[in-house]
């Protein structure tokens, strides 16, 4: 059988990607042998319906069941209709979540865990400075940089008008499922950082060839 899993990395190790549209990757694997496949998540940049994209990739990969963080309600009805299970509110590695999934211990749901856009880049979301002691949380102002107020002023990345798309109130794993996106956001910023080393190696090879 074979379920997916969004991912911060490309192993087995790798942490759980608490965004499920817009997540680093996918690991696809077989839980008969653990042996799987990494799937680049393109759609992670998507303005908007990157947690539908997601979910029919996912489904046309032959997956069963797709475990992650957060899911949106779109990408749920979008799963469930191609007949994939749906299974929220992990973290931890992508090893424990499928062999807990093989133990039996994973429920899955028919409803969604955050709103739409959960994670979108460009929706004032993340780690923002604050002058008045503390994370600024709330909608940014964007152009670029987006000024957002919250419980200080902050200035948040953003590329137009969004909204923090907080969990519902109901969640009570609303404060972790954030600070799961900020150590995600950080990952992605690592990942970058090493891919821009690696251009700079091979501009540096190309000049002296």
């Amino acid at each position: 059988m074979k379920v997916v899993v969004s991912s911060m990395g490309t192993d087995l190790d790798s942490e759980i990607d608490p965004r499920f549209g817009r997540c680093a990757y996918f690991l696809l694997v077989d839980t008969d042998t653990m042996t799987y496949e990494a799937l680049d998540n393109g759609n992670i940049a998507l303005g908007g319906g990157a947690g539908i994209q997601s979910a029919q990739l996912v489904a046309s990969k032959g997956a069963k069941a797709a475990i992650t963080g957060n899911c949106g309600p779109n990408a749920v009805r979008t799963l469930i209709a191609a007949g994939v299970e749906v299974i929220v509110g992990q973290s931890g590695s992508v090893r424990r979540a499928v062999e807990d999934f093989k133990a039996g211990r994973l429920k899955s749901t028919t409803e969604a865990n955050v709103a739409d856009h959960y994670g979108m880049a460009g929706d004032g979301r993340g780690v923002a400075p604050s002058s008045g002691g503390g994370m600024g949380r709330g909608r940014g102002m964007g152009g670029g940089m987006g000024c957002r107020k919250g419980g200080g002023q902050g200035m948040g990345l953003g590329g137009g008008v969004g909204a923090w798309d907080a969990p519902a109130a109901s969640n009570p794993s609303a404060s972790v499922s954030r600070d799961q996106e900020i150590q995600s956001l950080k990952a992605q910023i690592k990942e970058l950082q090493a891919q821009m080393l690696r251009l700079q190696s091979r501009l540096e090879d190309s000049k002296n060839t």
